[in-house]
């Protein structure tokens, strides 16, 4: 009867709230419990509380008792969060609360909220995403610079909660080495702003692309209207958690009217060159011919022409060199493709004129260069016909020497010993009798191996891990001209290392619970730091066009940065 009597539940504000929204969170009991026991909050922050409230009241002779402990909560992540159970002791029994279901969604904009303690930042503080055009053509290049404006209000600090995510898109981050407060004009108004992001970004293909928003929370000081004993105003510390909102893209396909054949997908400006080192060789000597592409536009997204060599000249597989910057305007630079020739025959070899062609953005039409035809001369050497003479008299040679001049009556024979010993009393005949009692012992020991393997669950899953690590590390290495097979292999091989050495399930896999335990295993920072990103990096690669080279890369880090985690955690 008295447990009937004991009521302990939490309730929540709502079940469904967007990921800058706040969530209050109430754990009410009608008996004056002890040793309140909070649930983790796995996938929130706590930006308030707990606060404790106690009520008592008589009615018609009768008592009520209610006690709550209160807390405000921020999500840090998109997607069904679940807030585990509380637990209080009262009479010798332990009561726990149910655990609840939230789910978490994309920011939305958000009302004033009486609780909220930081609703004196409202009107004064704003994360805008200024986007330099939305409605470009496919492989224009666009920027997006994110900006915070704030105005009557101090900026202690910003904590990332969602990244913006470039789906479709080819994406540059600009680094900003050091952050400036400037003044600007802002809904008419004179603000105060920092530059946060910028960000270049190529559209991969037409339509409406979205890009997902930036949320932050800002650590703000309020000004009010108190003053110390000494006179100087009082300011309260807040948070306020800010978004810059989705942003929609209406990308153009490039025109079809007058698209050439060869079309490889450059767009900007482009200047196009083919140029050998030297077009006299001597037998013996080779050459370099290089394509090259100079100008501004997607020079990382399209491909080269490929020459056209005659037989005589052996031509060898291109060596790619970027030499490309990528400022706020876009990509700017050179690319070429270097192929190195060896001449086989004297004589003179034309090499065929190349066409390269782009789209102009300025003029919105296609243009195409060509380069003038090489003429490679081989001063000496054996010329075709010898070769061919030289050829065919050696085949004539072999066709002589391989004739039979003598058959053998039989090739093989059949001997038999003439002293044949008896197998039983001889050495193999001891051997196999005494070959079982001898592995008696070793089979008794690998069954209490093999037991103790068994028995090693722990053990068993860290191997199993690494083996699978080693497993998708080799996929990957196969798929390495796959792009989108390579880096889901690359992840899956990093994610069963981290639970191999740090012993943790997928559900637990994140940033910041890898963060911390790498770093109390010892492991580098550095090191840490390189494999989130890489892991970070898979899923946004998968989707984005990248060359044979960075893929390349991209494997090379993540052996090095396993190979260094090995030797560092503990």
């Amino acid at each position: 009867m008295l447990s009937a009597q004991v009521q302990f539940e939490a309730r929540v504000s709502k079940a469904t709230l967007g990921i800058n929204e706040r969530l209050r969170i109430d754990f009410m009991m009608n008996v004056d419990g002890d040793n309140f026991v909070q649930p983790s909050f796995e996938g929130f922050r706590i930006i308030a509380g707990p606060s404790q409230q106690v009520s008592q009241s008589w009615v018609n002779g009768r008592s009520s008792f209610e006690k709550i402990y209160s807390y405000f909560l921020l999500p840090n992540q998109k997607g069904t969060l679940v807030i585990k159970q509380a637990a209080i002791e009262y009479n010798g029994q332990i009561y726990k609360t149910s655990s609840i279901k939230i789910n978490v969604t994309a920011a939305t904009e958000q009302p004033r909220d009486p609780n909220d303690t930081s609703v004196s930042a409202d009107g004064n503080l704003y994360l805008v995403a200024d986007i330099s055009k939305t409605n470009p053509y496919i492989n224009e290049p666009i920027t997006v610079v994110y900006k915070l404006y704030f105005n009557n209000i101090g900026i202690t600090n910003s904590n990332e909660v969602s990244k913006p995510k470039y789906n479709d898109f080819w994406s540059q981050n600009i680094d900003i080495k050091q952050f400036v407060a400037e003044e600007g004009m802002f809904k008419g108004e004179k603000y105060r702003f920092i530059v946060l992001k910028k960000i270049v970004l190529y559209p991969q293909k037409s339509g409406k692309l979205v890009i997902e928003p930036l949320s932050l929370d800002i650590d703000v000081q309020l000004p009010s209207n108190r003053r110390d004993m000494f006179g100087r105003m009082v300011v309260t510390e807040a948070t306020k958690r800010v978004s810059a909102g989705a942003k929609t893209i209406n990308v153009k396909p490039l025109p079809e009217a007058g698209k050439p054949e060869d079309f490889s997908g450059a767009v900007g400006n482009f200047d196009f060159k083919v140029r050998p080192t030297k077009t006299d060789l001597k037998n013996g000597e080779s050459l370099d011919l290089v394509v090259s592409v100079t100008g501004k536009g997607n020079l990382k997204l399209f491909s080269l022409p490929k020459p056209i060599a005659p037989n005589a000249l052996e031509m060898y597989e291109a060596v790619h060199s970027e030499q490309v910057n990528t400022p706020l305007s876009g990509m700017a630079g050179k690319i070429s493709d270097s192929y190195t020739i060896v001449p086989q025959y004297k004589g003179n070899y034309p090499i065929k004129p190349l066409k390269f062609t782009y789209f102009d953005l300025g003029s919105g039409t296609y243009k195409t260069l060509s380069s003038p035809e090489i003429m490679i001369n081989v001063l000496d050497g054996p010329s075709p016909t010898d070769a061919t003479a030289a050829s065919g008299a050696d085949a004539n040679k072999n066709k002589t020497d391989n004739v039979e001049q003598f058959k053998f009556i039989k090739l093989k024979s059949n001997l038999l010993t003439m002293n044949k010993k008896d197998f039983f009393g001889s050495n193999l005949f001891y051997g196999l009798f005494f070959f079982p009692f001898l592995m008696l012992p070793l089979i008794v020991l690998f069954k209490k191996k093999k037991e103790a393997i068994d028995s090693d669950t722990a053990g068993n899953r860290i191997r199993m891990n690494n083996r699978l690590a080693k497993k998708y590390l080799s996929e990957a290495k196969k798929q390495i001209n796959n792009k989108e097979l390579f880096y889901i292999a690359l992840e899956k091989a990093m994610h069963n290392f981290l639970k191999a050495k740090l012993h943790i399930e997928t559900s637990e896999m994140s940033k910041d619970n890898i963060q911390e335990l790498l770093l109390s295993r010892n492991a580098n920072p550095d090191a840490v730091n390189d494999f989130i990103a890489l892991t970070e990096n898979c899923e946004v690669a998968r989707y984005a066009p990248s060359s044979i080279v960075a893929i390349q890369q991209d494997f090379d880090k993540a052996v090095l940065i396993i190979s260094d985690l090995e030797k560092q955690i503990a």
